[in-house]
């Protein structure tokens, strides 16, 4: 994959949206008309800011619990030998949000984010079945809002 480099207007865009995102019912245009820019540029813009990897996830952030879900941090500790093998058993689970290897007994952490508790235990049964590994589930006990804001 090839990167280009990010311009100012890229860096303008990357920032504007980290501060929020309107909700009106044309959001892109809205956006192009605060940045001096097209909808089809804003658009091009976050496309190949995804496609080449300078955003890895374009999207809201919701309070799962709130509609009934559940956030779990989970994780494993996969052999050395077996590692691949067991990363694509995790990343296979459409519930399954992040996986980070760690330097750790527990070298493979994940989240999994599921329309119900019952439903983020049952991921995590199966890919014990599946992995033949333990499985730790983490259900968070307490939300913390943190906001990390840093400038493209």
């Amino acid at each position: 994959m090839t990167h280009s480099s990010l311009d100012d207007t890229d860096r303008r865009l990357i920032n504007h949206l980290h501060g929020g995102f309107p909700l009106c019912s044309a959001p892109y245009a809205q956006v192009a008309s605060d940045l001096g820019l097209s909808e089809q540029e804003v658009l091009a813009r976050l496309d190949r800011l995804l496609h080449e990897g300078w955003l890895t996830r374009f999207g809201p952030l919701f309070q799962i619990e709130a509609a009934g879900g559940q956030f779990v941090l989970a994780a494993l500790a996969a052999p050395d030998e077996r590692y691949d093998e067991v990363t694509q058993i995790v990343n296979a689970q459409t519930e399954v949000a992040h996986n980070y290897r760690r330097e750790h007994a527990l070298n493979m952490w994940f989240v999994v984010a599921a329309e119900s508790p019952q439903e983020a235990q049952a991921v995590c049964e199966r890919i014990e079945v599946l992995a033949g590994l333990t499985v730790w589930a983490f259900p968070k006990e307490r939300e913390f809002f943190v906001e990390l804001r840093l400038p493209a």
